[in-house]
């Protein structure tokens, strides 16, 4: 592979992992102030726990830290309905979802993370993936993420991605 495409391709990959954080950070705001409706009397400790477990658990990426662990055992049944709630009670968040899964697929193969398709599979099974839907060029992922980002008024400033990186991230 040519210089040149390694290097657009090694300072596309931290960009758009921060735009899968930002819509993990709206997943995980949605879904906390969804589990505060349901849970009233609950902790807010507690739900923002939850909330992180139930965003975790979609993107395949449980927090490892021994609390964490026991909350996740603790609460198993309460984030598997969480998590097969989010097709129905969050449908807007589905394409987004859908997009950063897929974003993020292509960013672990791109770094030889050996993680295959795991979380998209996971998302396919809850009903929460779109199947027809065409995976996002990265430019186009990154003004979603914007446009996402400020609507949830978690702003993240503007990068300029080629149209050569675009063409290269896919192939």
């Amino acid at each position: 592979m040519p210089k040149e495409t390694t290097e657009s391709r090694s300072q596309l990959i931290p960009v758009l992992r921060e735009g899968l954080s930002v819509i993990q950070m709206i997943l995980f705001k949605e879904i906390r102030q969804g589990l505060a409706c349901k849970y009233p009397s609950r902790e807010p400790a507690f739900l923002s726990m939850l909330a992180g477990a139930v965003t975790n658990e979609l993107f395949g990426s449980p927090n490892p830290e021994e609390k964490f662990v026991r909350f996740r055992q603790g609460n198993r049944g309460i984030i598997e309905q969480e998590l097969l709630g989010i097709q129905t009670e969050k449908p807007e968040l589905r394409a987004p979802l859908t997009d950063a899964l897929r974003v993020q697929a292509l960013c672990d193969s791109q770094e030889g993370i050996d993680e295959d398709t795991v979380a998209l599979i996971r998302a396919d099974e809850l009903g929460i993936l779109i199947r027809d839907r065409d995976i996002p060029l990265p430019s186009t992922f990154m003004t979603m993420v914007r446009d996402l980002g400020k609507q949830h008024n978690l702003i993240i400033p503007p990068v300029q991605i080629s149209t050569e990186q675009d063409r290269q991230m896919l192939h």
